[in-house]
């Protein structure tokens, strides 16, 4: 159900997305405006189909030296932002 939401408010699937941490240029930092909820992380990166999204997401380790990465928010990137993504590779 979420998942369906953030298709009609952004127009993306989560399920592309989340093709962004499989790319090896990806960029990952701090969501330090949402710190205080908890612990979040902004990667910016191309998709399976090369074209980039900006992914908001957690991180929370499991049993057995595993770990889960639960996407909150999945969007196209403003160019200023790929701008500076590019910047900082």
């Amino acid at each position: 159900m979420k998942a369906n939401i953030k298709l009609t408010k952004h127009g993306l699937h989560f399920e592309r997305a989340s093709t962004v941490f499989k790319d090896p240029l990806a960029i990952t930092i701090p969501d330090d405006e949402h710190r205080e909820i908890e612990a979040r992380w902004i990667t910016l990166g191309k998709d399976a189909n090369g074209q980039y999204k900006l992914v908001i997401h957690t991180f929370e380790w499991l049993a057995n030296e595993r770990g889960r990465v639960r996407l909150i928010s999945a969007r196209r990137p403003t160019k200023a932002e790929i701008r500076d993504g590019e910047e900082q590779k």
